[in-house]
């Protein structure tokens, strides 16, 4: 199989667009400081692997994720649009498996599980406990799978369920694990400190 990119969304942590659910439970940058410390952890968790890690970046420039992550990753600019112009954006070449940094419990079994589905099925899900998913791997561009999708609603994972089935793909599914996305959501993470 060739390559596998890892392709990882992410947004500069900047007070007040940066987790601006948790702004009520944090203040602006309680919430800004617990997503860079999420974004610093899965970069490191991404490092791990060892296949190509882009960041696809958002709110700052490319020197400024730079000096903040370092100069061993590649960076590209998120197009504007929504997530599925974002997701549709990413997907070319495959394989190629996207992410967000909003999953604390996220290791490097879980991205070597996903790498290795991918060299048996055409795509990889990672399922969030919110009903989205916090990964998914294609092994060829599927725009079909992004587009007229109900983003950010416990409908997203079985919509993209009801669609590969649909289009007999066949698909490995991961185990599920839970986003840090909401103020009672912290408690998970005692760690997690702003």
């Amino acid at each position: 199989m060739n390559t596998v990119r890892l392709v990882l969304f992410t947004r500069y942590p900047v007070p007040g667009s940066a987790k601006t659910r948790l702004i009520p439970a944090l203040g602006k940058d309680g919430a800004a400081t617990i997503h860079k410390q999420l974004t610093e952890r899965t970069v490191e968790t991404l490092k791990q692997i060892g296949e190509p890690l882009e960041i696809r970046y958002s709110g700052g420039d490319a020197n400024a994720f730079n000096r903040w992550l370092g100069s061993d990753l590649i960076y590209e600019p998120q197009v504007e649009g929504d997530l599925t112009d974002r997701l549709l954006a990413a997907i070319d070449p495959a394989p190629v498996i996207c992410l967000g940094s909003d999953t604390p419990d996220l290791s490097a079994s879980h991205l070597n599980a996903a790498i290795d589905a991918l060299q048996k099925s055409d795509v990889v899900i990672g399922p969030a406990d919110d009903g989205g998913y916090y990964l998914i791997g294609i092994a060829k561009p599927y725009p079909f799978l992004f587009q007229n999708m109900r983003w950010s609603t416990e409908h997203v994972m079985p919509d993209t369920l009801d669609r590969l089935r649909q289009h007999k793909i066949g698909f490995e599914i991961l185990e599920t694990l839970h986003d840090c996305d909401r103020p009672e959501d912290l408690d998970r993470w005692p760690w997690l400190n702003p």
